[in-house]
């Protein structure tokens, strides 16, 4: 059961419904928390953050496509939500802010069909796209629900935490920030297989050959059918995928000659050439932004 009756219709949008209409998280624990400085989530932590009161640092990955006064958004206010699918460890960061914070555990079939998603999403102004949402967020973890509802407080509490969890990955796809194609790519079993994998292993020395194998099918049917439903070549895309490894490698703190050697560059020159055909600036260089950031 998922509650989305707030979220507007999509021209073309069902597949994200039925998409959506599958993903179910358990909920572990919901807490409402003051953050006098941070809070952790070790990596396997899957998290929906809804802010209450103040404001926290947006993570240097989070991937949040909206923008305040023209620059896109470095932090989170009253209103915003964050969902952590949970690969790698995040530090949450907020001077006295007031948040609600439910801890979640994905099945395979949520983080396989999430593959492609990055690991954080964040939606500016949630509250403002979607006050139902927004709504039940305000209402998460309070003893006054738990408390009325009695024997049933664990099963609302999950509804009310999936509930606007889905919420935040709809709201973020419907704003334009999703991967293109995104979850029509999910929708083919044998190309979701590929994909799956390139996110799973980005710096593997792929070849479109090893792809297609991987597809069961021949090179020139997978090629054909993967620029169709994807919108680019298979080594396109995985181009793409290294920069977005890249960019989360970097901003963590890793080094240059690191994130080329994990990321399957034979040389730390040719990962920053391509870097730089992708980001517009050098590694070293957005390194350091995301660091100052941070």
């Amino acid at each position: 059961m998922t509650l989305l009756t707030s979220l507007p219709a999509l021209r073309d949008g069902d597949a994200l419904e039925r998409l959506l209409s599958s993903l179910e998280w358990e909920v572990r624990s919901t807490d409402r928390l003051r953050i006098e400085r941070e809070i952790a989530l070790g990596a396997g932590d899957a998290a929906l953050v809804y802010v209450l009161e103040g404001a926290l640092a947006l993570p240097p990955r989070a991937y949040d496509c909206g923008a305040r006064d023209g620059a896109p958004p470095t932090e989170l206010v009253a209103g915003d939500t964050l969902l952590s699918l949970g690969r790698e460890p995040m530090r949450i960061r907020g001077d006295g802010a007031f948040v609600i914070v439910s801890r979640l555990s994905a099945s395979e079939s949520v983080q396989r069909q999430l593959a492609i998603v990055p690991d954080l999403v964040s939606v500016s102004g949630f509250s403002r796209i979607e006050p139902a949402a927004a709504a039940l967020a305000a209402h998460l973890g309070l003893p006054a629900v738990t408390s009325a509802y009695a024997g049933a407080a664990p099963v609302i509490c999950r509804l009310m935490a999936t509930t606007l969890a889905l919420a935040t990955l709809r709201a973020w796809a419907v704003a334009g920030c999703a991967p293109d194609g995104w979850p029509a790519r999910t929708a083919d079993p044998f190309l979701a297989r590929v994909i799956e994998a390139i996110h799973a292993e980005p710096g593997r020395d792929w070849t479109v050959e090893r792809m297609a194998a991987i597809a069961a099918m021949s090179r020139s049917v997978f090629a054909e059918r993967f620029r169709s439903v994807v919108g680019q070549s298979p080594l396109g895309y995985l181009t793409e995928v290294r920069m977005a490894a890249a960019q989360d490698l970097l901003a963590g703190g890793a080094g240059v000659s690191e994130v080329s050697r994990r990321l399957g560059y034979a040389s730390d020159e040719g990962f920053s050439r391509a870097f730089r055909r992708h980001t517009g600036v050098t590694p070293s260089t957005w390194r350091a932004r995301a660091l100052v950031r941070a």
